[in-house]
Order: C-alpha cells, then structure tokens, then sequence
C-alpha cells in the first residue's frame, strides 16, 4: 500500500534536505521520491544526510515539471504554510494521513508535495493540490526544516497504515533476559525463596524467631501477590546472599574487636 503514496520535492535548493527526506521516507516505510528540478542532484551531500536510504536516492526519479511528477495520481496534498488568498480545502497532518490511505485502499495513486526551502509552493501549484496541509507549528517560530516536515508526514501516513494493518504502534523493549523476565517462579522456588528470606531476616536480628508476630505471612502474601518472575527473583535471592555476607562480616569484626 505505502508504496502508492510518491513524495514529491520542487526546486529543493539544498541537496542534503533530499538526503534527509529519503532517511525519513525510509524511516516510516515510503519508498517512492521523485524531485522536481532539484538544483543539485545526485550529489555526495545527499547520500551522507541519506544515512544508509541511499536506495531511496538511487530509485528516485527526476522530472522538469510538477505535472510530470503528479502523473497518475488520484489525490495530490501540498504542504503550506502560509494563508493564501483563495481558501482551500485544509487539512492537518493526522487528517492528511487518514485521506492517503483511504485512497490508496481503493486502488489509487496518491503524492505528497513539498515545496522550496525559501519560499515553498508557489499559488499555482497548490492549485495543483485538492488538499493543503498545514503542520500546525509554535506560530512565533513556524518554519521547519524540508526533511523535518516529511518526517511529520511520513509518521502520520505509517501511524495510520499500522492502524489500517490492525498492527501495534509500539513495540514493548525486549532484553536479553527477556525470557527469564515473562516466566513466573513455581511454587518451590518461591518456597526456597520464603526460606532464604526468613533465614536472612533472622541473621540481620529483624525476625525473632521467638516472637515471629506473622511477619512472614505478611511476606508471603506481599510477595505472592506480585506475580514475580525468575529473573526478579534471582535479583531477589542476589540481595539476600550480599546481605548475608554483610551481616555475617559485621559479625566477624564485632567478634575480633
């Protein structure tokens, strides 16, 4: 689907905003860059500001006029942001997405335009455009950067097409123990557990075994409703062995004092 949605620049002056373009396009899974006019292009700058999207700059195609980049498209959205004189329908970012794939779901060719770093469309190409879109930025310092305002875009489109997918938009941080972290303890490790903790309390003098008063009831019940996991517990364990050899080093120095 992603690859019916075209990312058209016109006239880019700068050759490193086309680098950082194909990165973000490739960031959010678009592969399809087209360059109208651009001043400076293939160039060294391009590929480094790339980041390894240099298959996005190899595969771009470059034509001479915005018409011959919007061939085929059904729906064209150019980014503005300036008010023009003659209203025009205007979207946002998030609204700008949701339009895309919609039409890209029914088959269609859709092109996201961006214009000069400087100046950005002229009035007569976003009359090109069904659709405006205005990225709504802090007004006392508005301007951003070319590749920025792709990247905005490029999100929205992917945020909407997970969602299309019925794909999760965030990935949960998996460490190597991973696997240690998900599995519970069983019911005897807790118990080995239970005894470690009461032997532990018992040498640091916080448990009397005299006087025990349901102490480790109450520790069992907190610690059974806790869902703990190997890899917890063997932090757990690791803390009661050092605290053992504290308590038990403490005693030998007392003992040879």
């Amino acid at each position: 689907m992603l690859d019916r949605i075209r990312v058209v620049l016109v006239n880019t002056s700068h050759p490193g905003n086309i680098g950082g373009t194909a990165r973000a396009m490739k960031n959010m899974g678009l592969s399809r860059l087209v360059l109208v006019q651009p001043e400076e292009f293939p160039s060294g700058e391009a590929n480094a500001r790339a980041s390894g999207a240099t298959d996005i700059l190899e595969a771009a195609v470059v034509v001479d006029s915005l018409e011959e980049a919007l061939a085929g498209c059904n729906l064209v959205l150019g980014t503005s942001a300036r008010d023009r004189r003659i209203p025009w329908p205007l979207l946002d970012p998030r609204e700008c997405a949701q339009h895309s794939l919609e039409h890209v779901k029914l088959g269609g060719e859709v092109a996201l335009v961006f214009g000069r770093e400087y100046a950005g469309l002229t009035n007569e190409e976003l009359q090109r455009c069904q659709f405006h879109v205005h990225i709504p930025s802090n007004p006392e310092f508005s301007s951003l950067n070319l590749a920025t305002a792709v990247q905005v875009l490029a999100y929205e489109v992917r945020m909407a097409w997970l969602a299309l997918q019925g794909q999760p938009t965030k990935v949960e941080k998996l460490e190597t123990t991973a696997m240690l972290d998900a599995v519970p303890v069983t019911a005897d490790e807790l118990e080995r557990f239970y005894a470690h903790l009461e032997q532990t309390l018992v040498e640091i003098d916080f448990l009397d075994p005299e006087k025990p008063r349901h102490l480790m009831a109450r520790l069992r019940r907190l610690y059974g409703r806790s869902g703990v996991s190997k890899l917890e517990m063997n932090i757990l364990r690791g803390i009661l062995t050092e605290t053992q050899k504290a308590a038990r080093g403490e005693l030998h120095k007392r003992r040879h004092d």
